[in-house]
């Protein structure tokens, strides 16, 4: 009977533990994110619980009040910001103040015959065609945007209430890390080792991809917001937002957005502009890349960039945002299991 009995249980508690995440799965982001901010908070609060000499309801009260001013608070700011931009953009389109189908006959009447031959493949080959696709495009962005506004007070409440679990786990995460790592350790069915270096390159992964990543990206996004202000590029703060949101992949990021541009200033005529910020990208949005990214992510996560790439293109169509922390994690923790155990089948086969 109990040869039955034991396979049983375990079916049970995998049943579950699949039910529970099933259950978990509407607030998956809350959750992930407030994992990753105790990850990456855990050394501030360490301070503060120090501080307060070791009241732990008092120091979880005080990081996450801080980390509400450091963090959400800003990024709630340019959020705000950002979605005003982006409806002055839209509005500006649509009362032709900035004249897009003009913009694109001078760019499409300026290009080698070869290569509008090839985009002709694409159907954007004239400018008739182009035309009728940003206008199509113009439609629907119409559309999403009146039923955006039709939504609003539900994506309002769902905004409220994530951003609410995430700061109540958050609490807890701080309050309790130490009992629930205790606790993970101890029902993960691993080796001590095992367990030891997964949870370590677990904890080096987040922390190097967000503190790395965000930072990186948020450089790269402040200095090309600043080259588009002084080139007088209309919403300047959308597209250093946006080059911030691309930076997030490696070495390819800011340049989906400065390189067009700068194709742009070129075929209409401001070539000193199109060649300073070509200049500029390569330069200076380039190099911080180059020289910081290598240093802040690739030294913690310990991931070749091609990996950080192609996981964190792969989390994001997945994922979305959250895809930027979960594919590199999962991806790491690929790396290093298969790690373990190339050195467990070579530690056997030399014994």
């Amino acid at each position: 009977m109990r040869k039955i009995e034991d396979p049983a249980f375990i079916v049970l508690v995998g049943i579950a533990t699949l039910g529970f995440a099933f259950v978990l799965q509407p607030f998956f982001g809350p959750i992930l994110w407030s994992v990753v901010i105790a990850i990456v908070f855990a050394s501030l609060h360490a301070r503060i619980l120090k501080a307060v000499k070791g009241r732990r309801n008092l120091a979880a009260i005080l990081t996450v009040f801080l980390v509400t001013i450091i963090a959400i608070v800003p990024l709630l700011i340019v959020g705000i910001s950002l979605s005003q931009q982006a409806s002055s953009l839209y509005y500006s389109i649509q009362s032709g103040q900035l004249d897009v189908m003009g913009f694109l006959e001078r760019i499409i009447g300026s290009l080698p015959s070869g290569i509008r031959q090839a985009l002709t493949y694409f159907g954007v080959g004239d400018t008739a065609s182009a035309k009728a696709l940003v206008a199509k495009a113009l439609s629907e962005g119409r559309e999403r945007l009146a039923a955006g506004a039709f939504g609003v007070g539900l994506g309002a409440f769902d905004f409220v209430l994530g951003l609410g679990i995430m700061l109540y786990l958050l609490f807890f995460l701080f309050r309790d890390g130490d009992a629930l790592e205790k606790l993970l350790r101890n029902v993960v069915p691993l080796r001590a080792r095992q367990k030891a270096v997964l949870l370590c390159r677990f904890s080096l992964v987040i922390r190097g991809t967000v503190n790395g990543g965000f930072s990186v990206a948020a450089l790269q996004g402040a200095l090309g917001g600043v080259a588009f202000w002084f080139l007088g590029i209309p919403a300047a703060l959308l597209w250093a937002v946006v080059m911030a949101l691309l930076s997030l992949l490696p070495a390819i990021g800011a340049a989906l957005v400065w390189g067009p541009v700068a194709l742009y200033l070129l075929v209409t005529g401001s070539v000193w502009e199109g060649l300073f910020l070509i200049a500029y990208g390569v330069v200076i949005i380039g190099l911080t890349d180059n020289l910081l990214r290598p240093y802040l992510v690739g030294r913690s996560t310990k991931l070749p960039d091609y990996i950080v790439l192609i996981s964190t293109l792969g989390g994001i169509e997945l994922f979305g945002l959250n895809g930027f922390v979960v594919g590199p994690l999962i991806a790491a923790m690929f790396m290093v299991s298969w790690d373990i155990y190339r050195k467990k089948d070579v530690t056997r086969a030399s014994s």
